[in-house]
């Protein structure tokens, strides 16, 4: 039997992403299942498709023969022990380790990015994104963080892998990866600056066939959500 992964709507669901780019870009075979959202309530349809499946009632869910497993951390660390040949994580252990925490740290943290600028695919609001950056304080120190980690992690890296390709934030793809390709698309979507270093690594994420992928099927979904944009009135 196929893993089956459980998403919300690839415009909107940035926890969605993390699994799914994971295990495309990956090539772990999987059937994915999209479970739209209508609204969050306990009585809605995307709650009820969730149930008995996951008991917080939210995506992702990944189940492999009717054993399911919820949250992306812990998507990634079971996809990581059933398929080791993927290399998922790191190979050397202190890598291995940074690696783990960068992505606990996305995991919990960047709250006010998070809060302020909510993936969107689909839309471009660079007029939206220079208020939020002029007026939230909270979001300029998440950037900040955010471009120092980057730094570090691909100063640490050679200027070229071996195919001839720029690095990732562990060289090769990783989890870290997929787990920052949401962020990636928040500030594509809202123009946040970035070095031209950092914007670089945003740009090579969006390419990846994993990423493009997702990318190409939130702009075929065409699913206004007004309670996800707030800041829009429509398409």
């Amino acid at each position: 039997m196929a893993l089956q992964l459980y998403i919300g709507n690839k415009n909107y669901s940035s926890w969605s992403m993390r699994p799914w780019v994971l295990m495309t870009q990956a090539g772990i075979p999987f059937e994915e299942i999209m479970v739209r959202f209508d609204s969050f309530e306990s009585d809605s349809a995307f709650k009820k498709a969730l149930r008995g499946l996951n008991p917080v009632g939210k995506v992702p869910v990944l189940v492999d023969e009717g054993f399911a497993v919820w949250d992306t951390l812990a998507i990634g660390e079971y996809l990581a022990e059933r398929f080791p040949d993927k290399r998922l994580w790191p190979v050397d252990a202190r890598d291995r380790a940074r690696a783990r925490s960068v992505c606990a740290e996305m995991h919990s943290g960047f709250g006010a990015l998070r809060s302020h600028c909510p993936m969107n695919i689909e839309a471009a609001l660079t007029d939206t994104g220079r208020l939020i950056w002029r007026d939230q304080a909270a979001v300029r120190a998440d950037m900040a963080r955010l471009c120092g980690l980057w730094g570090e992690l691909l100063a640490a890296q050679p200027e070229k892998m071996p195919d001839g390709s720029a690095p990732l934030l562990f060289g090769h793809f990783s989890i870290a990866d997929a787990y920052f390709a949401p962020v990636c698309m928040r500030i594509k979507t809202y123009g946040l600056p970035l070095p031209a270093d950092l914007q670089a690594y945003v740009e090579r994420v969006a390419a990846l066939p994993g990423v493009k992928a997702w990318i190409d099927g939130a702009l075929a979904e065409h699913d206004f959500l007004d309670f996800e944009e707030p800041y829009r009135l429509g398409r």
